[in-house]
């Protein structure tokens, strides 16, 4: 997937804060503690760093959301960290984004801290962490 459909799939997910451009993702991409998982309409962009892994970005398009894909994504995200040496798998999400928050929690994280008002100004971010 090119950083300019990266782009385009992010900002049909995300309007706050402002979706990344492909000038972030193509930043991103050249990074090599990152990698990226794909399907068709969604996407993960991931990287590890010495033993933690960080999920930068989960994003599945409208027309494509419930059908697992989000599910399956996050399945083969901790199972590359694992992989590529990492033992604990990190990511903060928007509080009010409330099927993330569920994904998230069935795929075992579980909250460990939050940045108030992380979010342009007016929404929480929820740290959520879990052992690989």
């Amino acid at each position: 997937m090119t950083p300019e459909a990266l782009a385009l799939i992010h900002a049909q997910c995300f309007t706050r804060p402002p979706p990344w451009t492909a000038k972030t993702f193509a930043s991103f991409l050249t990074d090599p503690t990152t990698f990226l998982l794909t399907d068709a309409d969604a996407f993960i962009l991931g990287r590890v760093i010495l033993d933690e892994a960080e999920l930068l970005t989960l994003a599945v398009a409208p027309l494509a959301q419930g059908q697992g894909k989000g599910q399956r994504l996050v399945g083969q995200f901790l199972q590359t960290a694992r992989q590529k040496g990492a033992v604990t798998a990190f990511l903060e999400v928007a509080e009010g984004n409330a099927p993330a928050r569920q994904l998230y929690a069935k795929a075992g994280f579980t909250q460990t801290g939050c940045r108030k008002r992380y979010y342009a100004g007016v929404e929480d971010a929820l740290l959520l962490s879990r052992p690989l």
